[in-house]
């Protein structure tokens, strides 16, 4: 789990402002997850609903691209 959530977060690109602190927390809880969850498992809903929040913070406070032209040429006359 911590693995597939750090190449997600690289996937994200240069982290500003409290990216890196949620990066961190989040690759705190997905080494929880994946050391089983603490307390013989019974943590283990709790972590995921943390790491899925914390996740969901991470990419909602990116800023929006408005840049909806893949080929960079919206508004090039032909």
């Amino acid at each position: 789990m911590e693995k597939t959530v750090r190449e997600d977060i690289e996937a994200l690109g240069a982290l500003v402002g409290v990216e890196p602190t949620l990066a961190e927390m989040a690759f705190r809880l997905a080494r929880d997850i994946d050391a089983g969850g603490g307390d013989d498992g019974r943590l283990m809903p709790q972590l995921n609903k943390e790491l899925r929040a914390t996740l969901k913070q991470l990419v909602d406070g990116r800023p929006a691209d408005d840049d909806d032209d893949d080929l960079a040429d919206l508004a090039t006359p032909e």
